[in-house]
C-alpha cells in the first residue's frame, strides 16, 4: 500500500487533491474569501496587509465577492479595493492601521491641481488604510471595528504616513454600512467624484474630520452617529481636488447624530465635555466651487458641537437645500449660518461670485446655544442670499450680551475663512441678517436664558422680509428689532410690535 502512493501517479493525483483543499478554504462556494485563508493571522501583531490584499485580488479574479476578516486584529497599511469586492469587517475583527514607522503606506498618488485651490488632504486618496480609485460596485460593511492608530490627523512629512481610514475616488455603487471608525485620522471617510453612495448606520468616534463627500452624486446618508470634537461631522464640500468643477448634489442626511464629545468618549459611553469650542457639526463648504444642488437634511440631532452651516465662498451654487426636523443642545456658535462670500479659491478662469439661494429650513429647535452668535444669514454686498424661508424655529440662548455689544458694526471679510466666530461678538443675540432679498420668517421664538441687552433681531440691507408670529425675549432697555437700509419688510403678529412694513 505505501508504495501505491509513491508512483508518479498517485503523487500527481495527491497534489491535486491538495489544491483543491487549499483552494475550497480560500474560496467558499459562496464567493466568500477568508483572509486568514490567505495567510493573515488576525493577531495584532502580524503585518497582515498582504493577506488581505490577495484575498481582494482573488475575489476580483474570480469575478467578485466578499473578502471576509472573522474576529481578531487585523494591522495593516494601504488596503486596495477592487470593483465586485464586499470588504466585510465582522462581529468581533478590527482593522488596525499600522503605524509608518512599522510599514509604509502607499504615497499620495501625483496630482495636477496639488496646491493650488484645496488642503493636501482633499487632493490625495491613495496614501489612506482603506482606497479605491475608478472603481464600481463595491462595500465595507460589517459590524467590526476600523481603528487608525497609526493615522496621521494632518499633512505630514514623514515617510510612507497615510492619513485617511477610507479615501474613494470616482467611484460609483458605493455601500458603507454597520462599521464603527474610531481615531480615523485626517478624513475618516473621504469620498470625491463617488456617484450612487450609500452611508448607513455607522458609529464614528475621531479627531479630525468624521466624514467628507466632496464632489458627489446621489448621495444617502443615514442612522450615522458621529463625534468629531475638533473637526466638522457630516461635510458636503465640492472641491477642485480632482483638476475640474464638478457639484455635490441629489444628497440626503437624515437621522444622524453630529456631537463634539471628548474623543473616545461617544464610544465608551462617557460622553466627557472638556473642549473649549468643540466642532463636530453638519456643514456644506468650505471647499465649494462646484457647487451644492438638491440637498436635504432631516431629523438629525446635534449635541454639544457647533451649529449647521452653509457656506458658498468660491464661486459655485448653493442652491434648492430643505432641512426640517432638528434638535440641538449646547450650541456653541451660531444654531444656523449661511454664508455667500468671496474667497474665490479656484481658478481664474472658472470662478466668479456664486450663489446662496433657495434654501428651506423648519421645525428645529435648540437649547443653550452660544451667547456670542445668532442665527446668521449673511450675503456680501451686491451679491445677497436669496429666496430664504425659516418656519417654525424655537431657540433658547445663554444670553448676557452688553449695550456695548449691541452698538458693534460687524466688518464684511468678504476674503476670509466663513466661520460664525470669526465675526465676534454679533450685535443681535436671535437673528442676523445682512445682504439678504427675499427671505421669510415665521412662527419663530427666541429666549434669552439670562438677560441680554442687545436687540434680537438685526436687518442690513435686506429687502423683501416677512415676519409673522415672531415671540422673542425682549432686552430691558432698546429696541428689539432693528433695522438698517431695509426695503419692503413686513411685521405680523410679532410680540411687543405693531403690523407694519417698512
Amino acid at each position: 500500500m505505501n508504495s501505491l502512493w509513491k508512483t508518479p501517479f498517485a503523487v500527481a493525483a495527491l497534489s491535486l487533491l491538495t489544491l483543491s483543499v487549499t483552494t475550497f478554504a480560500a474560496e467558499s462556494p459562496t464567493g466568500t474569501f477568508d483572509v486568514r485563508a490567505f495567510g493573515a493571522k488576525g493577531d495584532g501583531t502580524t503585518l497582515d496587509t498582504g493577506p488581505i490584499n490577495n484575498a481582494i485580488a482573488a475575489a476580483s479574479e474570480a469575478g467578485g465577492g466578499t473578502v471576509q476578516l472573522t474576529a481578531g486584529t487585523y494591522l495593516s497599511a494601504s488596503i486596495h479595493l477592487q470593483s465586485n469586492v464586499t470588504l466585510d469587517i465582522g462581529p468581533g475583527a478590527t482593522l488596525l492601521a499600522v503605524s509608518p514607522k512599522i510599514a509604509p503606506y502607499d504615497a499620495p498618488e501625483p496630482n495636477p491641481s496639488a496646491g493650488k485651490f484645496e488642503d493636501f488632504g482633499h487632493r490625495h486618496w491613495h496614501n489612506s488604510l482603506i482606497w479605491g480609485d475608478g472603481l464600481h460596485d463595491i462595500a465595507i460593511v460589517g459590524t467590526g471595528r476600523i481603528l487608525g492608530s497609526g493615522l496621521a490627523r494632518d499633512t505630514t512629512s514623514d515617510a510612507g504616513a497615510g492619513n485617511k481610514s477610507i479615501a474613494l475616488k470616482l467611484c460609483r455603487n458605493v455601500i458603507i454600512r454597520d462599521v464603527t471608525l474610531q481615531h480615523a485620522g485626517w478624513f475618516g471617510i473621504l469620498a470625491t467624484g463617488v456617484d450612487n453612495l450609500t452611508v448607513d448606520n455607522l458609529k464614528i468616534d475621531t479627531n479630525r474630520d468624521g466624514m467628507d463627500i466632496d464632489c458627489c452624486r446621489n448621495v444617502h446618508i443615514s442612522n450615522c452617529t458621529v463625534n468629531s470634537p475638533n473637526d466638522d461631522g457630516i461635510c458636503l464640500k465640492s472641491s477642485f481636488g480632482l483638476g475640474f468643477i464638478r457639484p455635490t448634489e441629489n444628497v440626503t442626511i437624515t437621522n444622524c447624530e453630529v456631537s463634539g464629545y471628548d474623543e473616545g468618549t461617544l464610544l465608551d459611553g462617557t460622553y466627557a465635555e472638556t473642549g473649549s469650542s468643540p466642532i463636530g457639526r453638519i456643514k456644506m463648504g468650505t471647499e465649494a466651487n462646484g457647487g451644492f444642488k438638491n440637498i436635504t437634511i432631516s431629523n438629525c440631532v446635534f449635541a454639544y458641537c457647533r451649529g449647521l452651516a452653509l457656506e458658498e465662498v468660491d464661486g459655485g451654487p448653493l442652491e434648492d437645500v430643505s432641512i426640517s426636523n432638528i434638535t440641538m443642545r449646547d450650541i456653541m456658535n451660531a444654531p444656523i449660518y449661511l454664508r455667500l462670500g468671496g474667497r474665490l479659491r479656484g481658478p481664474k478662469d472658472t470662478t466668479a461670485m456664486g450663489t446662496l439661494k433657495r434654501v428651506s429650513i423648519s421645525h428645529v429647535t435648540v437649547y443653550n446655544a452660544s451667547s456670542k452668535s445668532a442665527v446668521i444669514v449673511a450675503g456680501s454686498p451686491g451679491f445677497p442670499v436669496q429666496d430664504v424661508t425659516m418656519s417654525d424655529i424655537r431657540i433658547w440662548y445663554r444670553g448676557g450680551g452688553t449695550a456695548e455689544q449691541a452698538s458693534r458694526v460687524l466688518p464684511e471679510d468678504l476674503k476670509g475663512y466663513p466661520e460664525p466666530g470669526s465675526m465676534g461678538v454679533l450685535p443681535a443675540y436671535a437673528v442676523y441678517l445682512r445682504h439678504v432679498r427675499n427671505i421669510s420668517m415665521d412662527h419663530i421664538k427666541a429666549v434669552t436664558l439670562t438677560d441680554d441687552m442687545r436687540p434680537a433681531l438685526l436687518l442690513d440691507d435686506v429687502s423683501n422680509a416677512e415676519f409673522e408670529d415672531i415671540d422673542v425675549t425682549r432686552p430691558k432697555s432698546g429696541p428689539a428689532f432693528v433695522f438698517n437700509s431695509v426695503a419692503n419688510v413686513q411685521l405680523r403678529s410679532v410680540a411687543g410690535e405693531k403690523d407694519r412694513q417698512h
